[in-house]
């Protein structure tokens, strides 16, 4: 024991104090490369413009392709459907013996 380096204890610590430090530094930046206070940090200001997703408009789904296990309510949470608009379009669909593979309207 007498031989041993105080090296041995300080890597250990010093890898852990660089952890935390990395973490603090991340979870106080946002996406954009922004600190909380808006400051763009080192770089120049730039204008902010929205990218070409942002811009287009998502498309709804017009029908669904049922997989095993989905129910009628299931189904109006994954798509953003309300429960009677699709039993209203879907007028012959049961609950009880949905098929996987079958396709149902959704608007």
């Amino acid at each position: 024991m007498a031989g041993r380096s105080p090296a041995r204890f300080l890597a250990p610590l010093a890898l852990v104090a660089f952890a935390l430090a990395l973490f603090i530094v991340v979870s106080n930046t946002t996406r954009d490369g922004r600190d909380e206070t808006g400051a763009q940090g080192s770089s120049a200001p730039a204008a902010v413009t929205p990218s070409p997703k942002a811009k287009k408009k998502h498309k709804r789904r017009k029908t669904y392709t049922i997989k095993a296990g989905d129910t009628p309510s299931g189904i109006a949470v994954k798509v953003n459907v309300p429960l009677d608009q699709i039993l209203e379009l879907n007028p012959d669909l049961d609950p009880q013996t949905l098929t996987p593979g079958t396709k149902i309207k959704l608007r």
